[in-house]
């Protein structure tokens, strides 16, 4: 997979990092000559040009990248990079940065954007996660498909504890992605047996939500 970076802060390098790590192509793009350090991610390539500028992306080869990244530390530059990575070189899939939380209902698919993080909310979301037992916590959404990544950690007392994924009523819209036991992450079958203390991840449309909530805890809000 080929990947665009526009922004090689703190949270564009690490990003290279990790997909570099993956054995994926990166390339970061960096208007700030202070903020051009190879050195940090080597394997990754660098360009020094302004990612708001067409003729700069055109010289990345944008069209060439399955996925662009907009993770500068500016909205106003992340939906301008996502808006062209989208109309004007066809990007499959556009991810961009929220800086700030007020903003983030621009970051849709009128600015190009697939998957938008804000790291307010997804901040909240960790201490949600890390607190709550018995409630579904919404960790990230995926704005194309109003589909969100969700997580409940099952309480003892929960239906379905002792029972198998098969037995579980999902609603539509809804798949079980992952369960967390302890250290391990299991890519559940049919048969797995789900246990106290697990956390679920869902995928799931806004609208199952509630519906998933009721049918893995057995109670509503």
């Amino acid at each position: 997979m080929r990947v665009a970076i526009a922004g090689a802060g703190n949270v564009g390098r690490s990003i290279a990092a990790e997909l570099v790590g993956n054995g994926h192509q990166v390339l970061l793009i960096e208007r700030d000559p202070d903020s051009m350090r190879p050195e940090r991610v080597p394997d990754a390539e660098w360009l020094l040009a302004d990612a708001c500028e067409l003729e700069n992306l055109r010289q990345a080869h944008l069209e060439g990248c399955d996925v662009a990244v907009a993770a500068t530390g500016d909205d106003k530059v992340n939906l301008v990079v996502s808006l062209l990575s989208k109309t004007e070189f066809a990007v499959p899939r556009v991810v961009a940065r929220v800086n700030r939380a007020e903003n983030e209902w621009l970051f849709n698919e009128e600015w190009g954007v697939d998957v938008s993080v804000s790291k307010p909310r997804l901040l909240a979301a960790l201490v949600e996660e890390a607190v709550s037992v018995g409630d579904l916590v919404r960790l990230l959404t995926f704005r194309q498909s109003q589909a969100n990544l969700v997580e409940i950690t099952l309480p003892l007392e929960a239906p379905h504890v002792g029972k198998r994924v098969a037995e579980v009523p999902l609603p539509h819209d809804c798949a079980l992605v992952a369960i967390i036991r302890g250290r391990r992450v299991i890519a559940p079958t049919p048969d797995d047996t789900l246990e106290s203390g697990d956390e679920l991840v869902f995928v799931c449309h806004e609208d199952a939500e509630e519906a998933t909530r009721s049918v893995i805890l057995g109670k509503r809000r």
